[in-house]
């Protein structure tokens, strides 16, 4: 399969985000390693990639909060690296976890934030959107994992902004949870708001995104829409069976219908652990990590 990186694609003077060889070098070793990428205005785009694969490093670079080694970066039109409170208040941010102080409730804390922007959302409302409505006058110290989680999304959302970055939202959300975050999500898109996505949960990146980029090594090895990542090659669907000796076979073809009324014809019977795989996500992201050399399992980014 091929791992070249893609082009930025044709994305260029009004991207909310636009990268162009982009580099962030840690003690010699790069941690990101000349990223090209465009991300359209009001676009939902995830990018993801393993542990380690500088999902993070290069996300809080366009957040502001890392300098980059080299390599141009514009985020609303603006050098992150000398974004203003005016930027600021443009961009919303949910880190992985960084609720802010236990000692005020909920909606104290969701006013306080909203008072730092020009045009910020109603906090109830807003309280009401990420499903705290009964824990509204409750302290943060006093909140599950889960709902302080739902506190970090609804800081990052208060002030109404035009990028919105998305760090493992929904970390800590049972099912019927995040579902209501992803239709909180589209909700916003619906306004125009762009959104960068980083997420492990692949079902939440397909349900979400436009496109989505994949990074591996610092190198993003394809970039595309949910549905054609990979090529029209890693969806060609996989028929798998037993003979009637036992032993395993595993075909790829166009034509699963009939390769496996062949299979039938063949044995005179219905084939044994008989199976007609569609590759998901998932299937066609671990191809292209693994095709890539990296190991899913890798830590984190070395630290500044």
């Amino acid at each position: 399969m091929d791992t070249q990186a893609p082009s930025a694609g044709t994305i260029e003077t009004d991207a909310a985000v636009r990268i162009r060889g982009l580099r962030k070098v840690y003690g010699g070793a790069a941690a990101v390693d000349g990223i090209d990428l465009d991300i359209a205005r009001g676009e939902t785009f995830a990018l993801l990639g393993p542990n380690g694969a500088g999902k993070s490093t290069t996300v809080e670079i366009l957040e502001g909060y890392r300098a980059r080694t080299s390599g141009e970066v514009r985020v609303l039109g603006v050098d992150p690296a000398h974004g203003d409170l005016d930027w600021k208040a443009r961009v919303g941010i949910v880190l992985q976890s960084v609720t802010e102080s236990g000692a005020y409730t909920v909606r104290e804390q969701l006013a306080h934030f909203a008072s730092f922007y020009p045009n910020p959302r109603d906090p109830d409302e807003v309280i009401a959107a990420v499903g705290l409505e009964a824990k509204a006058r409750t302290r943060i110290s006093r909140l599950s994992g889960g709902q302080r989680r739902r506190v970090d999304v609804a800081l990052g959302i208060v002030g109404r902004p035009e990028l919105l970055f998305l760090d493992e939202p929904t970390t800590g959300f049972d099912p019927e949870a995040r579902r209501e975050f992803w239709q909180l999500i589209r909700t916003l898109k619906g306004e125009g708001t762009t959104i960068l996505l980083t997420t492990h949960y692949l079902d939440e990146a397909a349900q979400l995104g436009d496109r989505a980029g994949i990074i591996v090594g610092g190198r993003l090895v394809d970039v595309g829409r949910v549905h054609e990542l990979g090529g029209p090659d890693a969806r060609v669907p996989i028929v798998r069976w037993r003979d009637a000796d036992g032993t395993p076979r595993e075909t790829r073809t166009e034509r699963p219908a009939e390769l496996v009324a062949s299979v039938v014809s063949r044995l005179g019977g219905e084939p044994h652990a008989l199976e007609v795989i569609r590759p998901s996500l998932e299937d066609i992201y671990l191809q292209l990590v693994h095709a890539a050399g990296a190991d899913v399992h890798d830590d984190e980014e070395a630290p500044a």
